[in-house]
């Protein structure tokens, strides 16, 4: 059995990204970050046992995902459940690790860029400083910080600090199993990181040059970020063929209905007229499930959930979204980003756009954009009869 394991933490709710999805099951440019993160450890050139931890309520979907990216390698790796925070979920993982493992590295699945060598970097350093201090060494991936830094008082600045004895941490950080336990037995408060539970347990902690690549996805920006770094990277790799990748086009149009109330894209519009429809009129959300259905080639909106279904009746967006999702599911697809535009003099969005859009991509559980147009006065959108909407969906295999 290998003396050295990775537990991949893998329980974040991902609140900060606002997806409505556990972060790690969050595609970035097509795939998982859980996936990204995996296929790395599993690269690596020794044997390591793998844990990953999982969101209680997603174990199955977890335990498929892991045999899926593992294969042939699947014996060395493990699914378990988080608990209520990080330090919960590091010592669930910790705790199905064999006695026999001497090193091992705790990394957040949200690094899901984290390039092998840092993982390599890291256990050697652990390795190397096992005798060095009695209980080993714990080790951690840094960067130098380059920005000025301020001590504050409330908004007021009080001093500069010296930067030239900061950093910035990262993952994997490593230490030897039989300490890092120990020091989460004892330890009488959580940490941010569990470099921080084994200094507070006593331990010495050293550090490795990090990777800039190794950066932490915690809001949209960063997402957008390491897609940009995946498609920079695919311009000398090939795409995996595996990855069955598919796009759908969704139209839906609704005149408007003073009397009744206004929904677009999942949100209410107070004074404005509201959309007819056997539903809410929601010409945004309908457009979006149809966009999700054609990239399945799964029909549509009016197939699946047609106006003779009373179930429907009144039904608001999100219902013929979230069916739409799962209906990929079912199909063993999964949405990797939608775009949509709304055509019409009213309602007026541009307000409204964040919000619309992290509605939206709650109940896709994907990246959604929105922008809105009007027609120069031309046509029914322009004379304000009504209001339309185009969405386009990217897919892929799960």
């Amino acid at each position: 059995m290998a003396a050295r394991a990775v537990v991949v933490v893998a329980a974040g709710s991902g609140t900060r990204l606002g997806l409505g999805t556990a972060k790690a099951f969050v595609p970035v440019a097509g795939e998982r970050m859980l996936v990204r993160a995996l296929r790395t450890v599993l690269s690596l050139a020794e044997p390591t046992l793998v844990v990953v931890v999982a969101p209680a309520d997603r174990m199955d979907e977890c335990r498929a995902l892991v045999a899926d990216v593992a294969g042939a390698a699947s014996g060395y790796t493990t699914v378990v459940p988080g608990g209520a925070d990080r330090h919960a979920s590091v010592q669930a993982g910790l705790a199905v690790l064999p006695d026999s493992v001497e090193t091992v590295l705790v990394h957040d699945a949200a690094r899901c860029l984290t390039p092998a060598s840092q993982f390599e970097r890291v256990f050697a350093a652990v390795g190397s400083g096992a005798d060095a201090v009695e209980g080993g060494v714990g080790v951690v991936p840094a960067l130098p910080v380059t920005d000025t830094v301020k001590r504050v008082a409330g908004d007021v600045v009080v001093e500069t600090v010296d930067r030239s004895a900061l950093v910035g941490v990262q993952t994997p950080q490593g230490f030897p199993l039989a300490a890092l336990r120990r020091a989460y037995a004892v330890a009488e408060q959580a940490e941010t990181d569990d470099a921080g539970v084994f200094q507070a347990a006593g331990g010495v902690v050293r550090t490795v040059p990090g990777d800039a690549d190794a950066f932490k996805v915690t809001t949209r920006w960063d997402l957008g970020r390491a897609e940009a770094v995946v498609a920079e990277r695919a311009g000398v790799r090939s795409i995996d063929p595996r990855v069955d990748v598919r796009v759908g086009l969704g139209v839906d149009v609704h005149a408007f209905d003073p009397d009744v109330p206004c929904r677009v894209g999942m949100l209410d519009f107070p004074g404005e007229p509201g959309l007819s429809g056997h539903s809410d009129g929601d010409a945004v959300a309908h457009a979006v499930c149809d966009a999700l259905l054609s990239a399945g080639g799964l029909g549509d909106i009016g197939g699946r959930f047609g106006t003779s279904d009373p179930r429907f009746a009144g039904a608001s967006g999100d219902v013929f979204v979230r069916g739409a999702v799962e209906l990929l599911r079912d199909a063993g697809l999964e949405p990797v980003r939608v775009t949509v535009q709304v055509i019409g003099n009213r309602p007026r969005i541009g307000a409204r756009r964040d919000e619309m859009q992290d509605a939206l991509a709650a109940a896709v559980g994907a990246p959604v954009a929105v922008s809105g147009t009007t027609t120069d006065g031309l046509g029914f959108t322009g004379r304000g009869e009504g209001l339309a909407a185009i969405a386009t969906a990217l897919v892929r295999s799960r």
